[in-house]
């Protein structure tokens, strides 16, 4: 078994399977039912990005219950989901503009209302995960334990 820990400010790359921006899915508990949705991820310092609504239900559940998982092609991991807080206001500013270029083919279709204070930004902390890339499985410890 290959194990890699991430280190702070340094993309995670292993072979040529870099994590970035990717489709993902997210899975969130409630009454210990599991609940996973699809969407958008922007990966960076050892977290995922997700613009959400504040009162969406994953939200609700990680209100509840921080700890989710993620996964995306040959890769997954666990971690404490935690809002930041409105997309527009100044603590979130270099994030948000990160989050709009990551997002460009889509961030303006009408779908994200920005002006409404329940968009938010979610941080996915990641703890541990799994990657594997051509036939070899590297476990990842964002956390250097």
């Amino acid at each position: 078994m290959n194990y890699v820990l991430v280190d702070e400010g340094v993309p995670l790359v292993v072979g040529d399977i870099v994590l970035e921006i990717q489709k993902k899915t997210l899975a969130t508990t409630e009454n210990e039912t599991p609940y996973v949705r699809y969407g958008n991820a922007y990966y960076e310092d050892g977290a995922f990005y997700i613009i959400t609504h504040a009162l969406s239900n994953k939200m609700k559940h990680i209100k509840d219950n921080s700890v989710v998982a993620i996964a995306g092609e040959w890769f997954t991991a666990h971690g404490k989901g935690v809002s930041l807080g409105y997309f527009g206001k100044k603590e979130n500013c270099v994030i948000a503009e990160k989050l709009r270029k990551a997002f460009a083919e889509w961030i303006d279709n009408g779908h994200t209302d920005f002006d409404d204070e329940n968009t938010v930004i979610l941080w996915i902390q990641l703890t541990e995960g799994i990657l594997f890339s051509h036939g070899t499985r590297y476990d990842i410890d964002f956390f250097g334990n």
